[in-house]
């Protein structure tokens, strides 16, 4: 994929003195023979140096995977394991770290055969604990071979989405709109992260767009964006500046990297950006977002940032949209109720003005953005895609800073329902169980904005784990009727 890293994870065995070595050799080879026949091997390297019982052999296993090209690291206990050198290991790895330990084999193999690897798993956490040293550890880190292989495969996402954000910057475009000031979050905790923020002024963007008036390349963008848009291309008159304005960013991209090897993007997208550019952005943002670069709206840098961490783990197209507006309940009555297991509340509509790409829309054309249309003149407002979000899965989340400079997250799995929206925009009606209860209890109790990213899948999971690697101690989620949350009345 592009924009996104290939993940390389180095495995190392490790072994305290006073337990048989060759039990960690011997299951080291069984879990690497199991992940190779389940899921091939481009996604690890076995550390083939030693088997870690001492701080010598952890720098030259430390050094092994590095020169290997790995970019992330499995700490394998196949015994008991050396605390102190396993947990150094990962303290001085410069990148995502995983813990798993092996399980004992069979009851008749408990004497020399017993490793203890359950036992030295609570070592292992109070040792990173005590160092300052974030690990992801499964949720039941103790397996055989097969068991360890699923889970450093459940690693993979997480360390992707990882290793991608300290790699990261974030290129903005002008102040958030007046009024929007809920796309406004101080960024400090992005530096936190390690993503980089490069934040430019519009005049700067409208600059570089009149520098690429009649660039050569701008015929063969006009016939990309003719061919995907099919039938849908109900403004041709509007495309040559759309693939200008496109090759701009990719340009601005390309040249803005910097030190940094991934980007997403922060845009503005109005009030004045139609009467000078003479066009929305909306399709080119859509564009950008389905080539693997996000694009979010209302120069949203949270928004950005959560679209990219949902890209890296789900390897596909995401989109940013606003938790919108209520579903009718003649629509409820008509189209969802009693056809699927939702009530009224569950139900919402998501939508923006044209931002998600054409791979995930049911159907799709080029249109004026009719909200903008209201209140500035039409030949302006040209330039966004709008249809129906394809029925199928998804994931809800968004990370935050709060205005004092904390991070929150939340995270919540749904569908998209196969019912039309009967409206405008890139919108879809979406179901999320309990998410009268979660509207109510997460998003604006704990103050979230009215953005939120969305993952075409069930990812909960993976963006759960990364939003507590980074840190972030409350991270809201959609809980069943049984499970109160702290702010819900008992009474009510």
């Amino acid at each position: 994929m592009f924009n996104q890293p290939k993940v390389k994870i180095g495995i190392v065995a490790v072994s305290r003195d006073c337990f048989p070595e060759s039990l960690s050799v011997g299951r080291r080879e069984a879990l690497i023979k199991a992940y190779t026949e389940k899921y091939g091997a481009d996604d690890i390297y076995e550390c083939p140096i030693c088997i870690v019982e001492s701080e010598i052999h952890m720098k030259q296993a430390l050094a092994d995977v590095k020169n290997a090209g790995c970019n992330a690291l499995c700490v394998f206990l196949g015994n008991f394991g050396p605390e102190i050198s396993e947990t150094m290991l990962a303290q001085q790895w410069d990148g995502p770290v995983m813990f798993c330990a092996a399980a004992e084999e069979s009851q008749n193999n408990l004497s020399d055969g017993r490793g203890d690897a359950y036992c030295g798993m609570l070592n292992a956490s109070y040792n990173l604990k005590i160092r300052g040293v974030k690990a992801y550890i499964p949720e039941y880190p103790v397996g055989d071979a097969e068991d360890c292989a699923d889970m450093i495969n459940e690693f993979v996402p997480i360390a992707r989405a990882l290793y991608a954000l300290s790699n990261l910057k974030i290129i903005s475009f002008g102040p958030r709109p007046q009024n929007f000031f809920a796309c406004n979050a101080p960024i400090e905790p992005l530096y936190r992260m390690g993503v980089e923020i490069e934040e430019n002024s519009e005049l700067d963007l409208f600059e570089a767009f009149k520098k690429h008036e009649g660039d050569s390349r701008i015929p063969a963008k006009i016939k990309e964006m003719e061919e995907e848009l099919g039938a849908g291309n109900k403004k041709p008159e509007i495309l040559e500046k759309l693939a200008q304005y496109e090759l701009t960013l990719l340009d601005w991209v390309e040249a803005h990297k910097g030190s940094k090897e991934f980007v997403a993007i922060a845009g503005k997208c109005w009030p004045a950006f139609q009467t000078q550019f003479k066009f929305v952005p909306c399709y080119v943002n859509s564009r950008l977002t389905g080539m693997g670069i996000p694009v979010s709206c209302e120069v949203d840098i949270y928004g950005a940032l959560s679209e990219y961490i949902g890209y890296c783990i789900s390897e596909d197209t995401v989109t940013l949209l606003d938790i919108n507006n209520s579903v009718p309940k003649d629509m409820y009555n008509e189209s969802i109720g009693g056809k699927f297991d939702y009530k009224h509340t569950d139900t919402f509509m998501g939508f923006h003005c044209g931002n998600t790409c054409s791979k995930k829309l049911a159907f799709c054309e080029m249109k004026n953005q009719k909200i903008m249309a209201r209140a500035l003149p039409v030949e302006v407002t040209n330039g966004t895609l709008e249809g129906d979000i394809a029925p199928g899965d998804i994931t809800f989340y968004r990370l935050q800073s709060t205005s004092d400079g904390q991070i929150r997250a939340y995270v919540a799995e749904g569908e998209v329902l196969p019912v039309a929206t009967k409206s405008f925009g890139a919108i879809g009606v979406f179901a999320i169980p309990e998410m009268g209860r979660f509207y109510r209890h997460v998003l604006i109790e704990k103050n979230f904005p009215h953005h939120g990213a969305v993952a075409f899948g069930h990812y909960g999971k993976a963006l759960y784990e990364v939003f507590k690697y980074l840190g972030v101690s409350d991270i809201g989620y959609n809980q069943p009727a049984c499970d109160k949350y702290p702010s819900e009345n008992p009474f009510a």
